[in-house]
């Protein structure tokens, strides 16, 4: 079919045409692994570069078992490190090949209808990034349709169907609580984010477990129910802001960066007190207000580039079982801690 006057619609018979080559030419000359000789491939890309193609990605993928494109199922966006995690992973998957569809799933019941329309659109992988996917939600949704990969990014799952990559969550508390023992904290609060069944996060009990064994007191803590710097505000000065001198916190430390970014706020504007002179903070992620004058924030750096450069390894991998991993990031150390 040749391009229409009316639509300006380009086909791969006009760059066949154009670069003087077979249809079957231009077809191969997209196709990341074809065989095709380089001066043949660079001519079909002048033409199509001229003529303004766009190969109907589409229609090859209904050719194919394979699309090249993921779902990204995300929620939770007051949370600033999930717009860091997107940058990097969107990064990464463009780079190495990958076309992608973002949902924003709205609220737990939102996300089984989420997961099964992310299934019905022929996609090469479902990654989830969030809180809803819990074990319950993921049962239901294997139960329903086959997942080509389901994919739990930067939380771990015991979901034996999907594939967990994330951060070494034991190993990066156990060095924040080091951190906190080595610098002569005594009386530590533990500000934790919302408890799930599962896509969950260890931060809390590994802390919690490492000060009753090092000091034998249990250290007191408490959950805010999302990750949202205002709500973390709110619950720090309603907890602390009838307590004597003498009974707060010296250190709070953080399961994430939203909570700790609250924290100090409320700390310095709610309770009139100083970071870190009255009580010092510490975060997790390493989000980049982390670094703004206002906060100074330690914190711990999940390496996301690592991350996600092994998710596409993952998507490019022809097993399915067996490829869970954990990485290790780095405690960054600065002003509030």
């Amino acid at each position: 079919m040749k391009s229409s006057p009316s639509t300006g619609y380009v086909t791969a018979d006009d760059v066949a045409t154009a670069a003087g080559v077979s249809r079957w030419t231009v077809n191969r000359a997209f196709k990341k692994d074809a065989s095709i000789s380089a001066a043949a491939r660079a001519k079909v890309l002048l033409a199509a570069e001229t003529l303004g193609y766009v190969p109907d990605l589409r229609a090859a993928s209904l050719a194919s078992d394979h699309s090249n494109l993921v779902a990204i199922l995300i929620d939770d966006f007051a949370n600033p490190h999930k717009l860091v995690m997107l940058e990097r992973l969107t990064r990464v998957l463009r780079g190495r090949g990958w076309d992608m569809m973002l949902v924003n799933t709205l609220d737990r019941d939102d996300a089984e209808p989420a997961l099964m329309n992310a299934r019905r659109r022929r996609v090469d992988a479902t990654i989830l990034i969030g809180i809803q996917f819990d074990d319950e939600v993921l049962e239901a949704a294997h139960k329903a349709q086959h997942f080509k990969k389901l994919i739990i990014f930067a939380r771990s799952s015991e979901n034996k169907d999907t594939i967990s990559i994330s951060v070494d969550d034991r190993a990066a508390t156990l060095e924040i609580a080091e951190y906190v023992r080595d610098r002569g904290y005594k009386t530590p609060f533990y500000l934790a984010g919302p408890r799930t069944n599962s896509a969950h996060l260890s931060r809390k009990e590994t802390f919690l477990d490492f000060w009753a064994k090092e000091f034998g007191v249990t250290c007191d803590s408490v959950a805010v129910p999302a990750y949202d710097s205002i709500l973390a505000a709110d619950i720090i000065s309603e907890t602390l802001s009838n307590k004597p001198e003498n009974e707060r916190p010296d250190i709070i430390v953080c399961e994430n960066d939203a909570l700790a970014l609250g924290a100090i706020d409320a700390i310095r504007h709610r309770l009139g007190l100083r970071v870190p002179d009255d009580i010092a903070v510490i975060g997790f992620d390493d989000v980049p207000q982390c670094e703004s004058p206002n906060y100074r924030l330690t914190t711990y750096r999940q390496p996301l580039m690592d991350m996600a450069n092994y998710l596409v390894d993952v998507l490019e991998s022809a097993e399915n079982s067996q490829l869970d991993k954990t990485f290790i990031g780095r405690l960054v150390v600065r002003e509030s801690a």
